[in-house]
């Protein structure tokens, strides 16, 4: 049953997270995708999730975030344990106490410059489906292993063709080391002001 992008369908025990979907666009072509990189755009000097395409051309979504989920995102492809468990740990922590799956996230549209995603959750036979930011929703994906796709439309729309790199193609060879590293070079350049 296909659901309305950015809403959830009531699926009992579990699916009184939210409401009842009300009639939109309905997501029924998804692209996989990979999780590319997360990078700073030098622009803007503002975190960007790259969203690629794992078959076809290759297009890429990029979807500006926020630094603290660009620290979470990252933190959790490098492997970093905290001393408590960061808002993501604790989402996977709790599905996994209740024995529920992510599925997969998908983004599904972007409405008024804001991309939505929503999580396809399992729990035995019932299915759900709550809706999400998408940096949240891949920081949760990358906890859980769980598989990336957006929206053929979406990506028909907004992704991008970037230009390969031709010297070993070092960004699809960069360690979770080095993510984290170009990650934390950009926290040492900002200042309070850039938030203002």
């Amino acid at each position: 049953m296909a659901v309305p992008a950015g809403h959830h369908r009531r699926d009992a025990p579990f699916g009184g997270l939210g409401h009842t979907p009300t009639p939109g666009r309905y997501i029924s072509v998804m692209v996989e995708v990979r999780l590319r990189a997360v990078r700073v755009d030098l622009q803007s000097n503002t975190p960007v999730l790259l969203l690629q395409e794992t078959d076809g051309e290759g297009r890429t979504l990029p979807i500006f975030i926020g630094t603290p989920e660009a620290t979470a995102i990252a933190y959790a492809l490098q492997g970093v344990d905290t001393p408590r468990p960061m808002t993501h740990d604790l989402i996977r922590d709790m599905f996994a106490s209740l024995d529920i799956e992510v599925e997969r996230v998908v983004v599904t549209e972007l409405r008024s410059s804001t991309y939505f995603a929503e999580l396809h959750l399992l729990a035995g036979a019932n299915r759900s489906i709550v809706s999400s930011r998408p940096s949240d929703a891949v920081a949760v994906a990358v906890r859980t292993g769980s598989p990336l796709f957006v929206s053929d439309e979406l990506m028909d729309a907004e992704g991008v063709l970037l230009a390969v790199e031709t010297e070993g193609e070092e960004e699809d060879d960069a360690t979770p080391e080095e993510l984290v590293g170009q990650f934390r070079q950009f926290l040492d350049s900002i200042r309070p002001e850039d938030f203002g």
